[in-house]
Order: structure tokens, then sequence, then C-alpha cells
């Protein structure tokens, strides 16, 4: 899909409408979170991940966080929700937590980048919540804009980077920006913080007790970064 870009206001439901229909022909829709703008396509159209891939100009072994309407949209997506990912799923959820379990193989492979690991959370955020569960199919939450540039917390920033490359635009006024989410890896029996953010290292280890040790950030490694 090759439509003039164009804003709409986020709060207005033929926006969102609008915004799904995009997203099911396989284009790009810029949407506000609680945190950031993100950059959505429909996580099962191959062809739309390479478009916004190729538009971001994404590092090679970087992973895309997914938004998923809930723990159903999200087990389909992973092969397992281990039981420290149901806490913190039950605890954090919708809200700024993006919870890293292994990736579905049936995934187009960009969005795993090889690792054979997914990011996934549920925003609180009304618009975003509303295009995944409109849509049916997880969204991507890749911040909106091109690798190497800041992202974006108002429409119009997001234009300035990508212009009618995007097929629409939500605008739903400016967002908090940072934190962005937390993004924690759980696959195993221990959680490991890979990117701290609005979830504190201490709000997830009250949430999981004695279920699991809670590891910091390792320091002078590139860690994982999807958008919120």
């Amino acid at each position: 899909m090759r439509a003039c870009s164009k804003s709409v206001r986020a709060a207005d439901g033929d926006g969102v409408r609008t915004a799904v229909r995009v997203l099911a022909e396989g284009g790009l829709v810029v949407y506000p979170t609680e945190t950031l703008y993100g950059l959505g396509v429909d996580a099962t159209n191959a062809n739309a991940v390479d478009r916004l891939v190729a538009l971001k100009g994404r590092e090679t072994g970087k992973p895309i966080a997914l938004l998923v309407a809930d723990r159903p949209m999200a087990e389909s997506v992973v092969r397992a929700i281990t039981p420290i990912a149901d806490v913190l799923m039950r605890r954090f959820w919708p809200g700024p937590l993006t919870i890293v379990l292994d990736a579905d193989p049936a995934l187009p492979r960009p969005l795993s980048a090889g690792t054979g690991t997914i990011g996934l959370r549920v925003s609180s955020h009304p618009t975003a919540t509303a295009l995944v569960r409109e849509l049916a199919r997880p969204v991507t939450a890749s911040s909106a804009n091109p690798a190497g540039c800041g992202p974006p917390t108002c429409v119009s920033e997001a234009m300035g980077y990508f212009a009618e490359a995007v097929e629409l635009y939500l605008d739903g006024g400016r967002v908090p920006g940072q934190p962005p989410s937390t993004v924690v890896d759980v696959r195993g029996d221990t959680l490991r913080i890979l990117r701290p953010g609005a979830v504190s290292a201490d709000a997830l280890h009250a949430a999981v007790g004695a279920r699991s040790a809670v590891l910091p950030a390792p320091r002078n490694r590139r860690r994982m970064s999807p958008r919120k």
C-alpha cells in the first residue's frame, strides 16, 4: 500500500479504524504509546516487516519487539510462557515492561534477528491497545525513528523522519518519552534486565520474590533495544 501520508487524531475512532485497514494491507503506521511514538506493521506479514527494517536502517542482530493485546496473543508468538513471565504479565501488563521469551519460529525472521527470541508487551496507551485488538494480530513496537536518531515524542518529529514513506500517522499529542519500557529476559529461571527503564529493578524483585534472582543489565555490552 502506498497512500499519501496524513495525520489523524489518535482519539478519533475513525483514525484508529483507518490505521487498522492500513496495517491489514501491509502498510506502516506511526502511533502513540505511553512512552514514545512507535512504527507499526502487522508482525505476521513478512513483507511489511521487511519494509520496516529497510525504512529504519535497523542494525543486523537487533530484534524488534511486539505489542500484543493479551496473554493469549502472546502465547501465539512464543514457544512457551515461563512461570516468571506469567508472574510479570499479571503484575505489570498493561504497561512499560517488555518480556523476552523464545520466539515461535514461524514469525518473520527479522523480528528475532537470528536470536531466537522475541520481546512482548501490552501497552497501557488506549490507541496502541485499540490498534492491536482491532487488528487481532501483534503489531511491531519499534520506535518511529531511523537507526541512530532520537525516538520521537510527537507526531511531527516522526513525520520529519519518514514523511510519505509511512502511510498513516496517528497524532496523539506529545507523549512522555523517557524512560522507555524496561526489557527483561525471563526464558529460564532467572530474570535478567536487558535494559533498565520505567519498571524498576526493585519493583521486579518485589514481584518475583524468591522465584528468581534479578540480574542487572551487563555493562559494556550492547543492550537489546526494542522501542518502548
